[in-house]
Order: structure tokens, then sequence, then C-alpha cells
């Protein structure tokens, strides 16, 4: 794996390619990007044939061990690894620990142990039994153990600077079986970050992890309603300062496409894909402007006249600050409003994805008000194709210089031109 940097904006936003990714290291992954969220290696309301009619899928599929851990069994006798139990050809395998679309309970951390949270309860891994069930899962790369534990804004420093400790120590008890396991061969570890909201603990974290034999780093703790993005930013920023160049860094827990830009400004490389499946399970219809193209007949997307009207039907009032991860945001619509009952307009217009191009408003608005599943499929395709083309759109302006355009466009300050 090698971060190949073609651009470096002032302030630490990154353009380039991951190159050499996968086992077989032909895989490829642009910068800034996310990875394809799952569930069990599938994504949610989609099948693999559905899946396919996105556009610009991501070349990384995640998966989480608290979906996989007590399935350790079954993937025991099958041996071939979950990417061929779960049917996943010609992608990635990334294996983290938690599911960042579901908040894990908190308090079951010690010095040897974390918890995991499957659909049969807590699952408690040593360092032993983590790398156990790694070599089980055979993906191409994975997240080490991390006492995670310290997002909530109460939690008192010397807890969080335990959490620094021991996840140093998890880390150093993985490398130890990762380097001498054939198992692994080929696999890419990256540390864990941790540090909660202190910046001196988020500075030693970052720092002495650098100083071990990871491929890349996952930044945790930061995830939406721990922290606010202004201290977040300052927060990635001294951890930046302390990471090598050639080695990518991969927030957890950030979705939001405000507070994405946010990250990327600050030196964050890679996303996880959640935010799609939170909106759809919310029964809502991504819709904010990510336009920096100057010609509208190359727009990927312009919003119709009503965005910026005072009485605004495609973005509700949302805070943009909200700790709940399942209250709506400012940039979806909510399609169950009795509004498009009668709406025939498509979701967003210009938008290509397979859903916009042959349903309306209205037909959405039917299959959700009647629990038809069919509407989460719909909704996840635009979803998916919308936040795919908004990390285009990310790279673009930050090849083109209109970060600043970029930024005007997703908040709403301005318009198509």
């Amino acid at each position: 794996m090698k971060l190949e940097l073609s651009r470096v904006i002032q302030g630490g936003a990154r353009l380039g390619v991951l190159q050499g990714i996968g086992r077989t290291g032909q895989h490829s992954l642009k910068v800034p990007g996310c990875l394809l969220y799952t569930h069990f290696g599938t994504v949610p309301h989609l099948t693999q044939d559905t899946l396919q009619t996105v556009n610009n899928l991501p070349s990384v599929t995640q998966v989480t061990l608290s979906n996989i851990a007590e399935h350790q069994e079954v993937l025991e006798e099958f041996k071939e690894g979950f990417k061929a139990f779960a049917g996943l050809h010609n992608t990635v395998l990334y294996c983290s620990l938690h599911d960042p679309a579901t908040r894990s309970p908190t308090g079951y951390a010690t010095n040897k142990t974390v918890s995991v949270w499957g659909s049969g309860g807590r699952i408690e891994l040593t360092a032993s039994k983590f790398m156990a069930l790694l070599k089980t899962v055979k993906p191409d790369w994975y997240q080490s153990m991390a006492d995670g534990e310290t997002w909530q804004t109460n939690t008192s420093r010397k807890r969080i600077r335990k959490s620094v400790d021991r996840t140093l120590a998890y880390l150093d008890e993985c490398l130890l079986v990762h380097q001498k396991s054939q198992d692994l061969d080929g696999v890419e570890l990256f540390g864990v970050v941790e540090g909660g909201d202190v910046m001196e603990e988020r500075v030693r974290s970052a720092r002495e992890t650098a100083k071990r034999p990871v491929a890349g780093f996952c930044l945790d703790g930061l995830q939406t309603g721990s922290v606010d993005q202004a201290l977040r930013t300052q927060l990635i920023t001294s951890m930046t300062t302390e990471l090598p160049e050639d080695k990518p860094r991969l927030l957890q827990g950030v979705g939001r496409p405000d507070e994405v830009l946010a990250c990327v400004e600050a030196g964050v490389d890679l996303f996880e894909g959640f935010f799609p499946f939170q909106v759809t399970e919310r029964g809502c219809a991504l819709c904010f402007n990510y336009d920096v193209s100057p010609d509208p007949e190359c727009a990927v997307l312009e919003l119709n006249e009503e965005k910026h009207s005072a009485g605004d039907n495609m973005q509700p009032k949302g805070d943009l600050n909200c700790e709940d991860q399942t209250q709506m945001t400012s940039f979806e619509m909510n399609l169950k409003d009795k509004r498009y009952q009668d709406d025939f307009k498509s979701l967003v217009e210009g938008c290509g994805c397979y859903c916009c191009k042959n349903h309306q408003r209205a037909y959405l608005h039917h299959l959700l008000v009647t629990n038809e599943l069919l509407a989460g499929v719909l909704l996840m395709i635009h979803n998916m194709t919308h936040y795919q083309n908004f990390f285009g759109a990310v790279r673009e302006a930050l090849a083109t210089d209109k970060m600043d355009l970029l930024k005007k466009r997703v908040h709403g300050e301005t318009r198509n031109t």
C-alpha cells in the first residue's frame, strides 16, 4: 500500500491515490474518498446486482467485527475467509472494530480486552482472540484493537490517558502476532489514534503510533456528536502534524458533508461510507448541492428553485450540531412528508441515478408510507450515488482550487451559475 499525493493544499488537504491495496496490490482508491459500508458484507437494502447500478463504487469494502465475531466458528469451518464466504469478488476487504452507524455501549474496555456488540449481545476480545478472528476473516487490511470509549464530553483526563496507553499496548500485541503469522502475510495493519478531546494526549497517541510499523492510521473518538467541528479540526491538525505524509489517515464515525469538508481541509484522506445508510433509514433523500463545474451543461447536480425559496421543501431546518445521529440533517429531504404525495418531480434534478431517472418523489412517498421494501432500495441507490459524486466533487475542488466554492454550495450559500 502506497499513498501517492499529487497535491497538498496549504492547511493540510491532500489529493492523491492510494495505490497497491489488497493482497494482490491491483486495486487503488482516490483520496479524499470513502469506503463501501456494509452489514456483514452486504450493502443494506441492496443485492450485488442492484449495487452495480451505482457508479463510482469504492474499491474498498468495510466489514466490522461487531457483525462478524459471533460467526467465527462458521468462518473457521469454511476456511477460505470472509471475502469468499460473502461472495465479495474484485474488492479490497477492510475490517474495523465497530459499526460506525451504531454507537456501542461504553464501560467495557479493560487493560486486556475490548468488547464488540453483535445481535447476540456482547463479545469480549483479548488481543489473542482478536488476532485469531482476523486470521479467520482474512481481510486485506484491518484496524488494530483500540479503547475508543472516550468520546463522551465528560470523560476525565485520567481515563483518556489510560485509553491511549491501552491502545498502544493493544497495538504492540497485535503487531507481535501479525508479524509472526503466515495467514496475515500481505495484510496491512492500521494503528488507531485515540486521545479524546485532550490535545496533549492526541499528540502523544499520534506520535507513538507513528513509531510503529503500521500501514496507515485510524483517527478514532471524534464521531459526530462527540466534539464540535472547531475542536475536531484542531485535534485532527495536531495529530496529522505527527503522522508521516506517505501513509493514509482514516477518520472514523464522521460522514456528514459539512464535517467531511472541514476534516479534509485538516488532512483526512478516508472516511467510512455509512452516512447514506443513515439517511435512507430515516426515509430521506440526500439533496445538497456540490456542483463546482463552471459549465451548467456539465453540472452533476442542479437543485430546483424551491431550494432557494423561503418555504424550502428540499431541506428541513435541522440542527447541524445535533448529537443524535438519527435526527434528520439539513442535507436531506424527508419523503415521508405529506407535501410529496403529489410531487411528480424526480428526487434531485440532474441526478443520473436509477431512482431519479425512473421515479418521482410522489412514488417514493407512497412506498414509504405503505412500508414497501422497495423504498429502501431506491433511496439507497440514490443516496449512495449522491454521496459518491460528492466525494468526486471534493477531489475536483482540490484539484482546481474551488474548495471555498464547494463549501458555499454544500452549505447552501450560493446558487449554480
